[in-house]
């Protein structure tokens, strides 16, 4: 090995002979246990807080609690953050307050739960069970319910801005002066929902079962919008808009 790459690798000097080349490693000793003492090298990665007890509070992010059974857990503000609870059962729990953006509840069971106040965005709802759940003030912008089961729903000022409800089941849900902003609701039932107040702006109703519904006191609505929908005489409309010639539909077959 000629001096030229001694010099580039371990900065030997001819003078200093096979002890030179001892040099560099001494100084990097040093220099590791300097930095110990000094504590200038980085951390080690903090533990996932998946094998916390539930409670509330608790922080499972990003864990995997696929299939778990959560009946009637108080999981008042947890932290949920891209969680995976597919599938799990969560009748009667306590969310509320809880942070469960981008997390994955398909398919969950979550009838009765208190949603009240979560923070949903971009969660993964679909075909969840949430009959008779209070989702009231809940923010589920851009959150994926595609054909979710919410039957007599809560969700009272509820943020479902560019939602994805198609084919949900939305039949007496308590829609009052929820955002339905640019929502997919086409094929949804909506048979007896309530929805004084709320902001259909440019939401899609494509087929949407409205037999029952209320809507006199909706806000955004256009008669294109209307037209595409399907009701029965028993649809109250807002002033100025008009019954389509296309009503009343056939209510549409619950499927499975």
């Amino acid at each position: 090995m000629t001096q030229r790459r001694f010099a580039r690798l371990g900065r030997w000097r001819p003078s200093e002979g096979a002890a030179g080349l001892l040099a560099p490693a001494w100084v990097l000793l040093a220099g590791l246990l300097l930095g110990l003492s000094m504590g200038a090298l980085p951390a080690a990665p903090a533990q996932a807080a998946c094998t916390d007890p539930r409670g509330p509070n608790v922080d499972w992010s990003g864990c995997d609690k696929d299939r778990l059974y959560l009946v009637g857990a108080d999981l008042r503000g947890a932290r949920l953050v891209n969680a995976t609870l597919s599938r799990s059962s969560l009748a009667e729990a306590n969310l509320s307050g809880a942070d469960l953006s981008g997390a994955d509840l398909g398919r969950s069971m979550l009838p009765g739960a208190d949603l009240s106040g979560a923070r949903l965005t971009r969660a993964y709802l679909g075909r969840a069970d949430l009959r008779g759940a209070d989702l009231s003030g809940a923010d589920l912008t851009y959150a994926d319910l595609g054909r979710a089961k919410l039957q007599e729903a809560r969700l009272t000022g509820a943020d479902l801005e560019k939602a994805e409800l198609m084919r949900a089941r939305l039949q007496g849900a308590d829609l009052a002066d929820a955002r339905l902003v640019k929502a997919e609701l086409a094929r949804a039932w909506m048979q007896g929902a309530r929805l004084a107040g709320a902001d259909l702006t440019g939401a899609d109703l494509y087929g949407v079962a409205l037999h029952g519904a209320d809507l006199s006191g909706v806000r955004g609505l256009t008669q294109a919008q209307l037209d595409h929908a399907c009701g029965d005489d028993r649809t109250t409309l807002p002033p100025g808009l008009a019954r389509p010639a296309s009503w009343p539909c056939p209510e549409p077959v619950e499927e499975e």
